[in-house]
């Protein structure tokens, strides 16, 4: 018997387009009877403020071709028989490797996606052409066992604070899930690496400022009960949900962009596949996000200003290359110092 199948209209820059969804009954979220069907719905509901947000970008699509908490995997590039209107550039990979990868440019687009079992949307922070060049800082503010979304809350004030201080303005969403991402716009100038050792700089200050709240300590060991200013996530090929974007968790959680004055009294779990349409309709504490990005020369001087006082590079994912000046890719309580050089790499190989 042939599944189940809908054809929904959706208008473009280019007129209505149909888009076909298989299986719209299908139940993605069962603790809230959420449907394929629903979250189609809710990609077009949204999908001026997404494609804002994400559109244009390099974007990892999280597909579930079952329920969320079931099976995953991750897709980057087009397949074949995508429509004409999913496009796709060629990227640069930390490895050096070069691939197309899908980019979103109009709703029927993030429908596609959603046809695909997409739940969770994952953009770069470079926008084609230029996918070398992040047009914003992203720092990760994520809670560690003992802490939670309320102790993000004051990190991220202090945060804003310190990045203000460098001439930047930040933008604050929840990130679905438990912690808080702050963003912040740049003219799209700096590779990744230099942009990531802007985030650097600023967790780095953060860090001194809030000493027993937050850490950039990379190994969980050594953590504690702080926020962890995670700054890989400024690399190249590493994202997080886009704004907008659900979350794979049994209560349809959104990645939700706010106004900083809400942010102290915010709930995160009200932000859902079915509340979010009717909050968007007040506005988008996001519009104009990009109208007058900042620069990162003061960040950068921090860099340097606290290599020249002996702290050094930070550990990369594990997946990236060794690079120059990298620690050891080894936790601390395992590390014996007499195995590693001053360049972090072990003695031997």
């Amino acid at each position: 018997m042939a599944s189940e199948r809908i054809t929904l209209t959706i208008p473009g820059p280019e007129g209505d387009r149909e888009v076909g969804l298989s299986s719209p009954n299908r139940v993605l979220w069962p603790d809230l009877g959420i449907t394929k069907h629903e979250l189609a719905e809710y990609a077009i509901a949204v999908a001026d403020a997404f494609l804002a947000h994400n559109g244009h970008r390099p974007v990892s699509l999280e597909r579930y071709p079952d329920v969320v908490g079931g099976e995953m995997f991750f897709s980057k590039n087009p397949p074949k028989g995508a429509p004409a209107f999913v496009k796709s550039e060629t990227v640069r990979y930390n490895s050096g490797r070069r691939h197309p990868q899908i980019y979103l440019t109009e709703a029927a687009a993030i429908v596609w996606a959603v046809q695909m079992n997409t739940v969770v949307f994952h953009p770069w922070a470079s926008r084609v052409p230029a996918t070398d060049n992040p047009v914003e800082l992203r720092i990760d503010l994520d809670p560690q066992p003992g802490t939670g979304f309320a102790d993000a809350i004051p990190a991220a004030h202090a945060l804003r604070e310190v990045l203000r201080e460098a001439g930047l303005e930040a933008w604050i969403k929840t990130s679905g899930n438990r912690g808080l991402h702050v963003f912040a716009p740049i003219v799209p100038e700096w590779e990744f690496l230099d942009v990531r050792h802007a985030v650097i700089a600023a967790g780095r200050e953060l860090e001194r400022r809030m000493p027993d709240k937050v850490t950039t300590a990379w190994w969980k060991e050594e953590r504690g009960e702080r926020i962890f200013v995670d700054f890989n996530q400024a690399n190249r090929d590493r994202t997080m949900a886009g704004a907008y974007s659900p979350r794979a968790l049994p209560h349809a959680s959104v990645s939700t962009p706010l106004h900083w004055d809400e942010l102290d009294d915010v709930d995160p779990k009200v932000f859902t596949v079915r509340t979010i349409p009717d909050r968007l309709a007040q506005g988008d504490p996001w519009a104009g996000i990009q109208d007058a990005p900042a620069r990162i020369d003061t960040l950068l001087e921090w860099w340097q200003r606290d290599l020249d006082s002996g702290l050094g590079e930070l550990n990369f994912p594990p997946e990236f290359p060794k690079m120059p000046g990298e620690p050891p890719r080894v936790q601390p309580s395992k590390k014996n110092a007499e195995n590693w050089d001053a360049e972090g790499n072990r003695i031997g190989d």
